[in-house]
C-alpha cells in the first residue's frame, strides 16, 4: 500500500519502535490538518495541536469535572498512569490487557479530547488492539466497538425474576450491551476493573469479549477467603451472593459432556481449565472449595475435573435437595427462585466431603 494510502487510513497514528521513542515515525490523524509525516528526535511523541483560544473560569471548571469523570472510568478499565494525561495530547501508556507484549512497552495512546467530553484509546500492539471510549456525561463504555451501557429495565426485570437484585447487579457490575435486542454484558474483574467481557442473550446464547482472560468470574470476591464455592455460571454466582454468600465465583466456560480418561496435562496444555491456573494466587490460599456445579451429567463431570486439579482433599460437594420424587433441583439459581435465599444458604452449608459424595 502506498504510504499516502496509509497516512489517509491511519485511526489515531503509527510509531514504529514502542520501546524506545527516539527517531520514531508517527503519523497525525488526517482530520487533524496534519496529513503528513513527522520525526520526532526527543524522548516523547508529539502531541495533538492545541487550542489558543482561552478558556473562561467556569468553562475550565466544568472541562476539569469532565476530565476527571473520564479518569475515573478509565481507570476501572486498569489503564494507569492517567493522572498526568492533559487532554488536547496523545498519551502513551501500558496497555492492562497485554501489557505492551513482547517489547513491554507503552503501546496504549490514550486521547482525551480537549473539552473533556469523551476519551479514547487503541493499542498498538500487534497481538492485542485494545480499543475503547468513554464519555463524561454518559454512563456507556465502548470496548472494541462493543458499547456497554447500565442495565436495563427489561434486564433488570428478568434478574427479577430469578430473585437477583439491582443491587446484586451493580455490585457485580452486570451491564447490557447497546442496541434493539437485550444482551446482558457480564463484566470480568480483577483488581477492582474491568478486564474482559461475557455476553449472553436471553436466548441463551454466549459468547466472550475478545481478549477475555481466561480466568474465575468474581475473583476478587475470594481474595481473602478461606472457603471458596465454585458454581457453573455467572447468573448462580449471582444467586449465591443473594444468599449471603460472596465468596464465590463461577467457572467461565461450562462443563465438559464427560470425565476425561486421560491422565491430567501439563500446566501449559491444560487449555479448558487455563481458568483455574490462572486463579492459581487465589486459589493456593483456599483450604476448603465447595464444588456447587449443576446436578447432570456435564456438571458431574465438571466437579470431577476441577477436584482433580485443586485436590479432592480440600473440596467438597453440594447436595441439592428434591424437587419430587423424580428429580433434584439443577443448580443455585434454580433452589434460590423456589426455595429463597435461605434455603440455598443451607445446602452450601450442608456440603459434603468430596470422598463421601461420591
Amino acid at each position: 500500500m502506498p504510504f499516502a494510502d496509509i497516512i489517509r487510513q491511519a485511526p489515531f497514528f503509527f510509531f514504529v519502535n514502542a520501546t524506545n521513542y527516539k527517531s520514531s515515525f508517527v503519523i497525525i490523524p488526517p482530520r487533524l490538518g496534519l496529513g503528513r509525516r513527522i520525526c520526532s528526535c526527543s524522548g516523547s511523541l508529539p502531541s495533538a495541536p492545541k487550542s489558543n483560544v482561552p478558556l473562561s473560569p467556569s468553562q475550565q471548571t466544568i472541562n476539569g469535572g469532565k476530565v476527571t469523570e473520564l479518569k475515573k472510568k478509565v481507570e476501572l478499565l486498569g489503564i494507569q498512569g492517567h493522572d498526568s494525561c492533559l487532554p488536547g495530547r496523545y498519551n502513551y501508556l501500558f496497555c492492562p490487557k497485554c501489557r505492551g507484549g513482547k517489547s513491554m512497552g507503552r503501546t496504549l495512546s490514550l486521547h482525551i479530547i480537549d473539552k473533556g467530553d469523551f476519551a479514547m484509546w487503541r493499542c498498538f500492539q500487534t497481538d492485542c488492539g485494545w480499543a475503547g471510549q468513554a464519555f463524561a456525561d454518559s454512563s456507556k463504555i465502548i470496548m472494541n466497538g462493543t458499547v456497554l451501557e447500565p442495565i436495563g429495565d427489561e434486564l433488570i426485570a428478568y434478574f427479577a425474576g430469578r430473585r437477583i437484585s439491582k443491587a446484586t447487579l451493580q455490585r457485580n457490575a452486570v451491564m447490557q450491551r447497546s442496541g434493539d435486542q437485550a444482551v446482558i454484558a457480564f463484566t470480568y474483574r480483577g483488581n477492582g476493573v474491568i478486564v474482559g467481557c461475557k455476553y449472553r442473550t436471553l436466548e441463551k446464547k454466549f459468547w466472550q469479549e475478545k481478549g477475555t482472560k481466561k480466568w474465575l468470574y468474581g475473583l476478587d470476591d475470594i481474595e481473602e477467603a478461606a472457603t471458596v464455592v465454585v458454581v457453573e455460571g455467572e447468573i448462580d454466582k449471582l444467586a449465591v451472593e443473594e444468599a449471603g454468600v460472596h465468596n464465590c465465583v463461577s467457572v467461565p466456560c461450562g462443563a465438559p459432556q464427560t470425565v476425561s480418561a486421560k491422565e491430567l496435562p501439563t500446566l501449559e496444555k491444560d487449555i479448558a481449565y487455563q481458568y483455574l491456573w490462572n486463579s492459581k494466587e487465589y486459589l493456593d490460599k483456599v483450604s476448603c472449595i465447595i464444588l456447587a456445579t449443576d446436578v447432570d451429567d456435564p456438571g458431574n463431570a465438571l466437579a470431577e475435573e476441577l477436584a482433580r486439579r485443586l485436590g479432592k482433599e480440600r473440596c467438597w460437594r453440594v447436595e441439592w435437595p428434591k424437587k419430587d420424587d423424580f428429580s433434584c433441583f439443577k443448580d443455585a439459581n434454580e433452589v434460590l427462585k423456589c426455595l429463597g435465599p435461605e434455603a440455598l444458604k443451607e445446602v452450601i452449608e450442608n456440603a459434603k466431603p468430596y470422598q463421601e459424595y461420591m
